[in-house]
């Protein structure tokens, strides 16, 4: 298994991406490879379905056979990490807007299981989406040129800190709400 980053910029991998049950068993893969009768009880699914789902992705070159036991066939991701890099197209923008979505919405829940009170939680996510969106827009002319580049997991924690360091000036007042809507 691969624990580089991997750039996901073809629509082909989008639209698979694009299936809840395909993000969550990327999740639960996240962790260590399991067979497709693991994913099929933590998901509550059958195992047709969730073989269906692992071959498309699999496909896509998501993820691959690292074992195989007797009878049981161990998958794992290629990337620890997927870097996805979305067309202004409206397929594209759905899925981004879904994406980010769930994301804004993990992010309040470790927030509130960390015992971080949120004032007014929609306003939190609406000005949560709006930097979010407005830093990636604005950081795309570095993002389209790392396309093929390869690099680590800590390498690319930086790499994002800089992208938000770089353009966190122009929401100085959307960090100041932020800040007062959290009580911590």
């Amino acid at each position: 298994m691969c624990r580089v980053p991997v750039m996901v910029v073809s629509k082909e991998k989008l639209k698979v991406l694009s299936d809840r049950t395909r993000m969550k068993i990327l999740e639960l893969l996240r962790d260590h490879p399991m067979s497709v009768s693991e994913l099929a009880e933590r998901l509550g699914k059958d195992k047709s379905t969730v073989y269906r789902h692992i071959k498309a992705l699999e496909k896509a070159g998501l993820v691959e056979v690292v074992e195989r036991i007797g009878n049981e066939t161990l998958y794992g991701r290629v990337a620890y990490i997927f870097l996805i890099a979305v067309g202004s197209d409206k397929e594209s923008e759905e899925f981004r807007e879904a994406y980010l979505a769930e994301g804004i919405a993990k992010l309040v829940e470790v927030l509130e299981r960390a015992g971080v009170k949120i004032k007014d939680r929609k306003r939190f996510e609406d000005i949560v989406k709006k930097v979010f969106e407005g830093i990636e827009d604005e950081s795309q002319k570095i993002l389209s040129r790392l396309t093929n580049s390869s690099f680590d997991e800590v390498t690319l924690v930086h790499l994002l800190n800089l992208l938000t360091f770089l353009h966190s000036h122009k929401y100085l007042k959307e960090s100041k709400e932020l800040s007062e809507l959290l009580d911590i």
